[in-house]
């Protein structure tokens, strides 16, 4: 989408906004070097899940709004998908195409049990991150002269991402008992995990997109996005090669 900024190079530095992006970034930089360096799901989790069997729905639903909640990558995106969304119709579209992509590999990829690095997976969903900061900053039609579908990259990028969750899975080594229904519930527990983590940016942005600030901002916060997604990406692409 195109939008009209209202740009002023240094002023940005001050805000608010700025600086709590600025909070994030540090502890994405913390968080992203742990898993880049140690990737794999909670050595708690991991250990109770594998010294069990059967249908564990509860467990399983906790596991995936854990894992949604938690998941910079994921929250990330989902705040570039929303970012210049203001009509609920719309919000619960996107929204829609993401969870159908990422719901359609996850069971895909556990099921079918296909091999993926999970660190080349997470590297492009970090650029999904990159991708939509750029579609935000109407980069596509300034460099290439035409927009992307917006609906479609929504649903591909989801696709990426349900494979990123389903190598989380993979490393629990699940048991075929009761495997269907635990898959399902985890991806409830995503769902669940998703709505919670949406509903909390929607009200900051709420109240944000109710001072003068937004529009002020709203090019630099992109660019933060994007830097930040370069460096999940970065992260992912330093545990492929050194670990």
């Amino acid at each position: 989408m195109t939008v009209a900024y209202r740009r002023d190079r240094w002023s940005w530095l001050q805000s608010p906004a700025m600086a709590l992006a600025a909070v994030l970034l540090f502890f994405l930089m913390d968080g992203a070097m742990g898993q880049a360096l140690a990737h794999g799901v909670a050595e708690g989790d991991k250990g109770y899940i594998q010294e069990t069997s059967g249908f564990l729905f509860w467990p399983f639903v906790y596991l995936g709004a854990k894992h949604m909640v938690t998941g910079y990558d994921h929250l990330l995106f989902l705040l570039g998908v929303i970012f210049f969304l203001y009509r609920m119709k719309d919000i619960s579209l996107y929204v829609t195409l993401f969870a159908i992509g990422h719901s359609t590999t996850l069971l895909l990829g556990v099921l079918t049990d296909i091999s993926v690095s999970s660190y080349l997976v997470d590297a492009i969903i970090g650029l999904s991150v990159v991708y939509k900061a750029l579609d935000n900053l109407g980069a596509f039609q300034r460099w290439f002269g035409f927009q992307p579908s917006t609906r479609g990259a929504t649903l591909i990028f989801g696709l990426f991402h349900g494979f990123g969750l389903a190598t989380k899975l993979q490393d629990f080594n699940l048991s075929p008992d009761g495997l269907i229904g635990n898959l399902v519930a985890f991806n409830i527990g995503v769902e669940a995990g998703q709505l919670l983590a949406l509903g909390a940016i929607l009200i900051v942005m709420g109240f944000w997109r109710k001072t003068g600030s937004f529009w002020r901002h709203a090019y630099a916060a992109n660019v933060v996005l994007m830097t930040l997604g370069f460096i999940l990406t970065g992260y992912q692409l330093v545990g492929f090669f050194v670990v």
